[in-house]
């Protein structure tokens, strides 16, 4: 069992490496897009189903309290956590409103979109970038390997190169907390004297 433990960790940390080194480039690009928006008043809104509504909540936390250095907070708002307003749009129209009618409410010029879907299906994500996209928002989509219909709806598409949906997790929220580090570094360090 130990063997297979080691394993299962040396699995996860592969995908992550190599998932990084083919998206360091994107990852630089959208911090950058993040650090702009927040500067100029925008907020970060973010949502997903299960593993991924969690995830959402935990980087729009990290955003809004502090990461690695203490900082004003910056405004993000995950879709998942108001159960009032889940439960009376799935209840009074469809499940797969909650995140569209959310959007079309609390989302404004500036705003930059993350939808967090493993499988890419999810009609609600879907449906909601659909939205984003009309309202003309930045739009950052975190997926695994046959996520690519959610994807095509994105400005900024982060693939995991993935079917099993613990280790595409493990790669979103560990890509989640290099966006937070880096929007920081940029929004909030100092500039290094020169030598």
């Amino acid at each position: 069992m130990k063997d297979k433990i080691i394993g299962i960790f040396e699995e996860s940390a592969q995908l992550k490496t190599k998932f990084a080194r083919e998206n360091a480039g994107l990852i630089e690009e959208v911090a950058r897009m993040m650090a702009e928006s927040f500067s100029m008043g925008g907020k970060l809104i973010l949502f997903g189903n299960g593993g991924s509504a969690s995830d959402a909540s935990h980087i729009a936390g990290e955003f809004v309290n502090r990461f690695m250095m203490e900082r004003p907070p910056l405004p993000a708002l995950a879709l998942t956590t108001d159960t009032a307003v889940i439960t009376a749009i799935g209840n009074d129209y469809d499940f797969s409103d909650i995140y569209a009618k959310q959007l079309k409410a609390l989302a404004g010029e500036g705003d930059v979109v993350m939808a967090l879907s493993t499988s890419g299906g999810s009609q609600n994500v879907l449906k909601a970038m659909d939205v984003a996209r009309k309202k003309k928002l930045k739009t950052i989509v975190l997926t695994g390997a046959k996520g690519m219909k959610l994807a095509a709806k994105a400005e900024y598409a982060f693939v995991v190169p993935s079917a099993e949906t613990p280790r595409i997790q493990e790669a979103h929220i560990t890509l989640g907390h290099v966006l937070c580090q880096m929007v920081e570094e940029i929004l909030f360090e100092a500039p290094r004297k020169r030598r």
